[in-house]
């Protein structure tokens, strides 16, 4: 069974060959390479083939669809002069870590830098060692039953053959195929040259734009580092704002605290705000009294100014009336002092002393009505010597008479009114004046 998959394969690779993946042929190919140890792939480049420089050799689980299915890859490398050393053997050397390591058909492909498979390589396994290097005992039976298995072998490699026939002549047909594939594939070279000259002006676009991308992500990381070093200020702000906020909430808790204790004290408030209104109520009914009292005083106030202004309008002409009784007892005192003047002289004239003469009367006395004088020694004029009993003068007398001698009244003067409080004073003619000016004293 395995024979007849080995032939299937290769007839697979023949089929390869002969198609647009025999343009690298790959040779050397070992049908077993042992796991663990490095693996030299050897090929050769065909004149219809020009090498590039993203062009790569992958392994490729036989049965693969596209060329992504690859297990692992090289890239190759390019000869140093491609007119002279195209033909000659190359090789590229794959790695034992990255090969597979089960026993399932692999195969070489080689695929250039437009995703194109170029050439493929007859299939192979990694495995310890050849099957045919392993002697094998078993009994009769079991040859007998490997007979059988070689006849069903056998039949089975006749309907491979059969099938074979038919892969060649489709392979005959894709030969014609072929041929005509090359034809484009020629103008399609061109075609690819021309986008080659353009993929290297836009790989030359490409490299100036790696150059500002450089740029740009040396300008990012330098943000970033800028970044990172305002995240770790941020989160000592973040940590200091924490513990703001945990300070801030024992505040919160002490000042809800507070406020049931000012929600206590604002009950007992309210309970002590009832009572003053209470008072308050109270209190008003007594300004209401007071008020009704106050008008009541007001009023007595009024009449009392009223009856303060009678009085001091009375007051007034009783000043009035007492400057000017003032004034005539004024005027009385000096008549009274020039008769005594006058008395003086005379008796000064007659030789008599006023003492022994004239008897003494107290001023209380010239306030009433004048007392008509008496000569105690006579007529100083007459010449004859008098008795003291008819010492009286006479009316005939032709000296001064007593009535001569007596305090005439004084002349009418013009009054004065004197402020009882202030001591100002007005003319006897601004009655009103004086009025308003005491009136205004008891305001």
């Amino acid at each position: 069974m395995e024979k007849a998959e080995v032939e299937d394969l290769a007839s697979a690779a023949v089929l390869l060959d002969r198609t647009s993946f025999s343009q690298v042929v790959f040779n050397s190919v070992d049908k077993f390479y042992v796991p663990g140890a490095d693996v030299t792939c050897h090929y050769v480049f065909t004149q219809q083939f020009s090498p590039r420089r993203k062009d790569w050799i992958g392994i490729f689980r036989v049965g693969w669809k596209t060329t992504r299915e690859y297990y692992t890859f090289m890239w190759v490398a390019l000869p140093s002069d491609t007119g002279t050393d195209v033909a000659k053997q190359q090789e590229v050397q794959f790695k034992a870590y990255y090969l597979p390591k089960d026993d399932e058909y692999y195969q070489f492909c080689y695929v250039d830098q437009d995703g194109v498979v170029r050439g493929a390589s007859v299939p192979f396994q990694f495995r310890p060692e050849s099957e045919d290097d392993i002697l094998v005992v078993t009994t009769k039976v079991k040859v007998e039953e490997t007979e059988e298995h070689n006849q069903q072998l056998l039949q089975e490699n006749q309907e491979l053959k059969a099938r074979c026939a038919r892969l060649e002549e489709q392979s005959s047909a894709a030969q014609a195929e072929l041929r005509q594939k090359q034809e484009e594939l020629e103008a399609l070279q061109g075609i690819t040259k021309k986008l080659e000259q353009e993929a290297e002006a836009q790989k030359a676009h490409w490299d100036v734009e790696q150059l500002q991308l450089k740029e740009q992500d040396q300008k990012m990381r330098s943000e970033n580092e800028q970044l990172g070093a305002r995240v770790v200020e941020l989160q000592s702000q973040l940590l200091n704002q924490e513990r703001a906020m945990e300070k801030l909430i024992r505040e919160d808790q002490e000042k809800t605290e507070q406020l049931q204790r000012l929600t206590k004290g604002n009950d007992q408030l309210r309970l002590s705000l009832t009572e003053q209104r209470e008072q308050q109520r109270k209190l008003e009914q007594m300004v209401e009294e007071m008020k009704l009292r106050e008008t009541a005083a007001v009023k007595t106030q009024a009449d009392l100014m009223d009856e303060n202004l009678d009085l001091s309008r009375r007051l007034g002409e009783s000043k009035i009336l007492c400057d000017h009784l003032r004034a005539e007892k004024e005027q009385m005192e000096r008549g009274n002092e020039l008769l005594q003047k006058e008395n003086s002289r005379l008796l000064s004239y007659m030789g008599l002393d006023s003492d022994s003469v004239l008897p003494q009367v107290p001023a209380s006395s010239w306030e009433g009505a004048p007392q008509k004088p008496v000569l105690i020694y006579g007529n100083p004029y007459s010449g004859i010597q008098e008795s003291p009993t008819s010492g009286l003068l006479s009316a005939e007398n032709p000296l001064r008479s007593p009535q001569q001698h007596a305090v005439e009244p004084p002349q009418a003067l013009d009054p004065e009114l004197t402020c009882p409080l202030c001591e100002r004073v007005f003319p006897a003619s601004e009655l009103q004046v004086f009025e308003d000016h005491v009136y205004c004293h008891s305001l």
